[in-house]
């Protein structure tokens, strides 16, 4: 019995991951010392931290003036707003891998599996966008 070959589309998707996860890892390091170091402000100052572990999402997002959503995009100058770059990188890195064999499927013809990536990458997007408002956010 001879051992599985991994396709080309299968090894760009593989390489591509690793990379966008190592660079994400990275970034999230990063952002994690600035935090830490206080080279950025906090939006919400340490001493009040432990007054929100308790509290829902909900009651915390309203007691810290923190809308729901893409708002974070605004307050990326405090340090701890920061950490949401690299979340999105590590999220993002599955739809930035699916586009790229979404080409690859093309130049193999591979026109089913080139649509069911097309609608994964329609997916991911429309839940990542907030236009799907499910949950309890």
């Amino acid at each position: 019995m001879s051992p599985l070959k991994a396709s080309e589309a299968q090894l760009f998707y593989a390489n591509l991951l690793n990379k966008l996860t190592l660079f994400g890892f990275t970034v999230l390091i990063v952002a994690f010392v600035v935090y830490v170091s206080g080279l950025l402000g906090s939006y919400v100052p340490i001493e009040k931290v432990p007054e929100y572990w308790t509290q829902s999402s909900h009651n915390y997002l309203t007691a810290a003036n923190i809308h729901p959503g893409w708002d974070w995009l605004a307050r990326l100058r405090y340090g701890d707003f920061l950490i949401y770059i690299p979340i999105v990188i590590l999220a993002g890195a599955t739809i930035v891998c699916y586009l790229g064999v979404i080409f690859k499927f093309l130049k193999t013809k591979e026109y089913i599996l080139m649509v069911i990536a097309i609608f994964e990458v329609a997916v991911l997007l429309a839940a990542a966008s907030g236009l799907l408002q499910v949950g309890g956010h």
